[in-house]
């Protein structure tokens, strides 16, 4: 069950390989992101000191939490595999690529982020996606129509 999703992240980037990571939460924000209070859209991922962490990330503070709320904006640790991160930094040091989050969603009862590494799109390459989608669009209308 995906809980939020990063639209933009497909229209801005091409996304090359996909992970499955935990995100090492706090208090009441589980209970927050299954509620659906989070957003995804404004963050962006780093590898510091061998560990992934997802910065920007908004969870909307649980109102019937304590006044010990953690942060909306707090950087959060991600949990992938030794061999995971040092993939994604061997990858991430080469230029062009950059790690964007794609959705953040329930496995097994837990909550899970899917992360991506990816190239981003130059400007000709956006229009030209557009374009497929308009194209797509009017052959599905006129599928329809008949």
């Amino acid at each position: 069950m995906i809980l939020a999703n990063n639209k933009k992240a497909f229209f801005d980037y091409f996304i090359e390989d996909r992970f499955e990571a935990g995100i090492e939460l706090v208090g009441s924000e589980v209970k927050s992101i299954k509620a659906g209070k989070t957003s995804i859209k404004e963050s962006f991922i780093r590898i510091i000191k061998n560990e992934v962490f997802i910065m920007g990330m908004s969870v909307v503070p649980w109102r019937f939490g304590s006044v010990y709320n953690p942060d909306e904006k707090r950087v959060r640790k991600l949990l992938l595999h030794r061999k995971e991160i040092n993939k994604l930094h061997e990858k991430v040091s080469q230029k062009g690529y950059t790690i964007v989050p794609l959705n953040i969603h329930l496995s097994k009862g837990l909550v899970k982020i899917e992360i991506a590494l990816a190239r981003g799109k130059k400007n000709y390459d956006k229009r030209e996606t557009l374009a497929k989608k308009d194209q797509q669009r009017d052959i599905d209308r006129a599928l329809k129509e008949r």
